[in-house]
């Protein structure tokens, strides 16, 4: 219900301040100016960003993270194919492979230090709260934005200099997944891999996260994870179980959960973790598990479907 009010006020938003002035136009108008769509809205903590059909982006909201986008609106008047947010400021991916940045210049808003650098060929652009990374066709990877929580990339450079494949984030870092196999971390919470940096050095196929911790997906079938001890990154008390044999890798906000060859779900971490209420039914026969907020639902072979995880987020599936 929660998320379909959140559409729903968006909608009425989008509608009275994007499209509501031209619906005095008389529909051979409205056909002429099919571009005036919105197709996409995006956000920060304070302001929207609309990108409509004919690719260029509309902002409204607090001036300080991103509803104000006049330095660059010369550049969002066509060509915008995606935008991307942090907490507080907003980028915009072009058909030229340029990207625009607006918002908070210490979060995200102010790349004009990379502009040559991001002038061309970007690919694809991740975030943690407050910092932004780029990953470019050549696959090299730009970082800007809050250095501590991943806009400052300086210490691992050389290992994003090329070969990146893929970026994941948390919301306070980040992590590289390089053709080689290997995986590069850097920003705050989460980042810190030293420990795992052997078992990260090669045969990685896949990298995953919650909100503050990774886990990576080895081809051999084991799981490796690292991040804010405590919490979702602490797979102690199921390494056995994630030494092989896993098939797939799901994450939540807090936690994780591996399924295995033999049908069996292995869970760690935080909120969504405890599964002791249903542990007997995830043993044997999952042939699928699903994942959102701090909840996990699996599919078995029978056709019957067993959660767990917080209620709010839908685990209790009780009459």
């Amino acid at each position: 219900m929660m998320r379909l009010m959140k559409r729903l006020m968006i909608g009425f938003i989008v509608y009275f301040l994007v499209l509501a002035p031209y619906a005095e136009q008389s529909p051979d108008s409205l056909v002429v100016n099919e571009s005036i769509r919105v197709t996409e809205v995006f956000s920060t903590t304070g302001a929207f960003a609309a990108l409509k059909r004919d690719g260029s982006v509309v902002t409204w909201g607090d001036r300080d993270k991103g509803g104000d986008s006049s330095a660059v609106s010369s550049g969002l008047v066509s060509g915008v194919t995606e935008v991307f947010s942090t907490w507080f400021a907003f980028a915009a991916l072009k058909a030229d492979g340029s990207l625009i940045t607006w918002g908070d210049g210490n979060f995200g808003g102010d790349s004009s230090a990379l502009s040559s650098e991001l002038a061309s060929g970007v690919a694809e652009v991740f975030s943690t709260g407050i910092a932004f990374a780029a990953l470019k066709a050549d696959g090299s990877v730009i970082t800007w934005g809050y250095s501590h929580w991943g806009g400052d990339s300086n210490a691992v450079s050389s290992e994003l200099a090329g070969g990146v494949v893929k970026v994941l984030a948390n919301t306070f870092a980040f992590a590289a997944l390089k053709s080689d196999g290997s995986v590069v971390t850097w920003g705050d919470l989460g980042s810190d891999s030293s420990a795992v940096r052997s078992d990260l050095a090669n045969g990685v196929v896949e990298v995953f996260a919650t909100e503050t911790a990774f886990a990576a997906f080895k081809g051999d079938g084991s799981v490796v994870t690292w991040g804010l001890a405590g919490v979702s990154s602490d797979s102690s008390a199921v390494r056995s179980d994630l030494a092989s044999g896993v098939v797939e890798v799901l994450a939540t906000k807090k936690a994780f959960a591996a399924l295995k060859s033999d049908g069996s779900v292995v869970t760690w971490g935080g909120l969504g973790v405890d599964d002791s209420a249903v542990s007997s039914e995830l043993a044997s026969n999952v042939v699928e598990v699903f994942s959102m907020g701090d909840a996990f639902a699996a599919l078995k072979a029978d056709g019957s479907v067993v959660t767990w995880g917080e209620s709010d987020w839908g685990c209790d599936s009780g009459p």
